[in-house]
């Protein structure tokens, strides 16, 4: 993370939550696109794609070899995924969970 030697006008913690409503203003998967390639260099985004599509494998309990086959993340960036879904604050786990549940909604309404 990065350290700033002197204070900023904005305190961190304001300054992160501002970002989190932001993020929450958005109304779809297509304007938080946009948003994160604005918000991103190409290289953040990539390390934020590659750190999520890890997770529906580790929550269904594939090996990080199996994973780094068939996704190419590194086993390192696996592991830091692990570790946060199983000692985090729980963030990956909730988006999860919600993306899961988005989808069966999805396939449920398509099938009717």
């Amino acid at each position: 993370m990065k350290r700033r030697s002197i204070d900023p006008e904005t305190p961190a913690e304001s300054a992160e939550l501002s970002l989190c409503e932001a993020l929450l203003s958005l109304k779809n998967a297509e304007e938080m696109s946009a948003f994160l390639h604005d918000l991103c260099t190409p290289a953040e985004l990539e390390v934020m794609v590659d750190r999520w599509r890890v997770v529906p494998y580790l929550l269904d309990g594939v090996s990080y070899r199996e994973i780094h086959e068939r996704t190419a993340v590194s086993i390192t960036t696996i592991g830091r995924v692990a570790r946060y879904l199983n000692q985090g604050s729980g963030g990956y786990l909730a988006a999860a969970a919600r993306a899961a549940r988005r989808r069966a909604a999805s396939k449920k309404a398509k099938a009717s």
